[in-house]
């Protein structure tokens, strides 16, 4: 504690969308307060923050403002530019820390580094032309998902392909990007583990979550997950050697692939994350509020569970139901503040309680 943030101080967050407006919610209640830097106009998240600056990724000069104005940053998601964290870290302390991000931003080398700590994944190759995929196809097949290795999120940036597809075309549809090969995993439920380590390397973890997708995304996350204790306790230990292995500081998600033969690595997000949102109504202490503890030195929460949760996503025209989830019984509203829905944007999330523990 006595190296703690004080409260009062300042927490910097790169992004201002909906997981920096909820963590600029944590951060007060601990006594905080947060400076969003977001290149767009009016972000989410500077509705509840103190402060605002919206500049590129790449204007040193609001970048070096913006870090001399606070005590610590962290971010809210992982495709920021390498040039703007160098820039960063010259001036102040970044956590999670910038390995975190090299890893994840790139999903050939997130996947070798997963496989370096003797952990599954889907078997999976670079590819850098038609050749490549066809011996990947060969190899991996009867279907592969042909990924970026770089940006993509909520299923963009990927196709999935089967027998007789065009490859050239596949590889078209991704204009010139880094490419790389996975093989399509038969499993039985795709669960995530939320968890947090501090600066002193305690690690605390969030129960599984159980997640359903429609059209590439998050639709919902049920807590519990369909786990039996083994595989509960695999989970969260993967999680935890993740963490340690980065020396990681925050919250990180981990999505995980249950298979008759274990529990493979999906994919990681070195930040607070979509399937987490559960915790909200589901735990004394939040994701958001365990990531600001992190970051800022306080001790962590446990991270128990005092009920089973449904975390629904309102995408897009799901905000046209929002007067049902305002009378449901035992359910809690999380709006974003977008004043504008289309097709395929989070507007929202409701948790609906379904028994306390």
């Amino acid at each position: 504690m006595s190296d703690a943030l004080a409260p009062g101080q300042a927490i910097g967050i790169l992004g201002g969308g909906q997981l920096g407006r909820m963590l600029s919610v944590a951060a007060g209640r601990l006594g905080y307060r947060t400076h969003i830097y977001d290149p767009g106009a009016n972000p989410p998240a500077a509705h509840l923050a103190e402060r605002v600056t919206c500049a590129p990724w790449d204007d040193r000069a609001a970048l070096r403002a913006f870090a001399q104005s606070v005590a610590v940053i962290t971010f809210e998601f992982e495709n920021i530019p390498a040039e703007t964290l160098a820039a960063l870290e010259d001036l102040r302390t970044i956590r999670p820390g910038l390995r975190a991000l090299e890893v994840s931003q790139d999903r050939l080398e997130e996947k070798r580094f997963l496989r370096g700590l003797g952990l599954q994944t889907a078997p999976f190759a670079p590819v850098a032309s038609t050749a490549d995929l066809a011996a990947a196809m060969a190899e991996f097949g009867p279907e592969i998902i042909l990924k970026t290795r770089r940006m993509g999120y909520d299923g963009k940036g990927q196709v999935r392909l089967g027998a007789g597809a065009d490859l050239a075309a596949a590889l078209a549809e991704l204009e010139g990007a880094d490419a790389i090969a996975e093989g399509v995993i038969a499993f039985s439920a795709e669960v995530s583990v939320i968890a947090a380590r501090n600066v002193a390397g305690a690690v605390a973890a969030f129960d599984p979550g159980e997640n359903l997708h429609k059209s590439g995304i998050l639709h919902q996350t049920r807590v519990p997950a369909r786990l039996s204790a083994a595989q509960r306790s695999d989970a969260v230990i993967i999680a935890a050697n993740i963490l340690n292995a980065l020396d990681y500081v925050g919250v990180l998600g981990v999505e995980l692939f249950v298979t008759p033969g274990g529990i493979l690595v999906n994919e990681i997000a070195p930040r607070v994350h979509n399937s987490g949102h559960w915790t909200q109504n589901g735990c004394a202490v939040d994701q958001f509020e365990q990531h600001i503890r992190a970051i800022t030195g306080l001790p962590l929460g446990d991270g128990a569970r005092h009920a089973d949760v449904v975390m629904t996503n309102l995408i897009g025209d799901d905000i046209d139901r929002l007067p049902d989830y305002l009378v449901a019984p035992d359910t809690a509203v999380h709006l974003y503040g977008k004043a504008e829905s289309r097709p395929g944007r989070k507007m929202g999330h409701v948790n609906a309680i379904i028994r306390a523990r």
